[in-house]
């Protein structure tokens, strides 16, 4: 779909229209010598959005530096951010360098910064060429949103996805949600940086890492970015394990950056990688888990568990979940917002969890205004890893309240 040449007659189009595109549009340019911009706009929502389609458009190629084309638009209830979006992509796949694109503004919810140690028990993927995803995920509550760039990309779309998902980190209040984008491998995915490390995602997701120097990579690359762009806040990382070599080098990695703040397992292309099948019981991956478990805890990060893929089975993911809790676990992904609740119900503490975990805190901090450096329950001393985590179980549930 792409064309480098930008002589007149030049064709080029982005984003998707038929049957199943909804909240998305498509977009043709065919350049032209002369005769300014030619529109021909097909729209669902012509009657109450077509006038100010026309104009946005207009600004945008004359911003981008088109003056002379035809341009043919099919839209089935795209937002502005995703029409400058495909606008864009079209434009880029002429030749035509636009520098940093039309941005739109930062709209209200994304602005805000995150936390090094918030909970992250759930992540939804989110598709990054697939608009009608991102409009409503954050209403379905998740800890995390990921904005995808890698498999969920096929790759002829790479290019356009990138761009929506900076659009989307611009415009999308995706509400109490971290704002993750995983990028792709390699060159690809430092490059997928240009477009969206300036525009406040909270954490990046590395993918099938398994050198530290992909990590060290990809956080030297963000440092660049924001430096040259004068912006001072963090980025944090996410490593993913996914095949055995990773997973032997799990500690390597997760201490290969100080912005490290999560290490996390796939499992599919892990047990493609070791040539085994991979199973509900999960003995083919209990060792490259524990190993990420282990490296994550040493290194002092949030270890987080694989995505479980069957989307009707709510029973075996709450399964899975208390599993992944049990192997010491503080998240997991998932691929649809249906399984949000059922993480999050199965990595809240039960009610004699919370008890004890509470009577440790007050131990503690009875022990503290008394100045002494021992704490005990009962007859038993209690270590000061055993109070963090019975700290970590209290703000869970407290966490979990303020949000029901």
């Amino acid at each position: 779909m792409s064309n480098n040449r930008t002589r007149d007659g030049s064709i080029a189009q982005a984003g998707r229209s038929g049957r199943d595109a909804r909240s998305d549009c498509c977009v043709k340019i065919t350049l032209a010598g002369a005769g300014g911009i030619e529109l021909d706009l097909e729209s669902k929502v012509e009657s109450m959005y077509g006038d100010a389609t026309r104009e946005l458009v207009r600004n945008e190629l004359d911003a981008l530096g088109v003056k002379h084309a035809k341009v043919e638009i099919e839209d089935t209830g795209a937002l502005p951010f995703v029409i400058t979006a495909r606008v864009e992509a079209a434009v880029r796949r002429l030749g035509i360098d636009p520098g940093d694109g039309y941005l739109p503004d930062l709209a209200s919810g994304t602005r805000h910064a995150t936390e090094r140690d918030r909970f992250r028990r759930s992540r939804l993927y989110l598709p990054g060429n697939e608009p009608k995803f991102m409009l409503n995920a954050g209403l379905h509550e998740p800890d995390a949103v990921i904005l995808d760039l890698e498999d969920s990309v096929a790759p002829p779309e790479k290019d356009a996805a990138r761009i929506l998902v900076r659009n989307a980190l611009r415009s999308v209040n995706f509400h109490r949600a971290e704002r993750m984008v995983r990028i792709n491998q390699g060159d690809r995915g430092l490059e997928d940086l240009e477009f969206v490390a300036p525009h406040n995602p909270h954490v990046i997701l590395i993918p099938k890492v398994e050198n530290p120097d992909q990590v060290r990579a990809v956080d030297d690359r963000i440092r660049e970015i924001l430096a040259k762009r004068n912006i001072h806040r963090p980025i944090y990382l996410m490593p993913i394990v996914e095949s055995a070599l990773g997973a032997i080098r799990a500690y390597e990695i997760a201490v290969a950056s100080a912005n490290n703040v999560a290490l996390a397992v796939g499992l599919e292309d892990y047990t493609a990688d070791i040539g085994a099948a991979r199973t509900t019981e999960g003995r083919e991956s209990f060792w490259a888990r524990s190993q990420v478990v282990n490296a994550a805890r040493a290194a002092g990060l949030q270890p987080i568990d694989t995505v479980f893929s069957d989307v009707a089975d709510m029973t075996g993911l709450r399964e899975a979940v208390l599993e992944a809790k049990g192997l010491g676990f503080d998240g997991k992904g998932c691929i649809h917002p249906r399984q949000i609740a059922v993480i999050h119900g199965a990595f809240a503490p039960s009610e004699a969890e919370l008890a004890k975990a509470q009577r440790i805190v007050d131990a503690f901090e009875d022990a503290t205004a008394r100045g002494l450096g021992v704490v005990s329950l009962g007859s038993k001393m209690i270590d000061p890893p055993v109070v963090k985590r019975a700290q970590r179980t209290v703000r869970l549930a407290k966490a979990m309240r303020r949000s029901e």
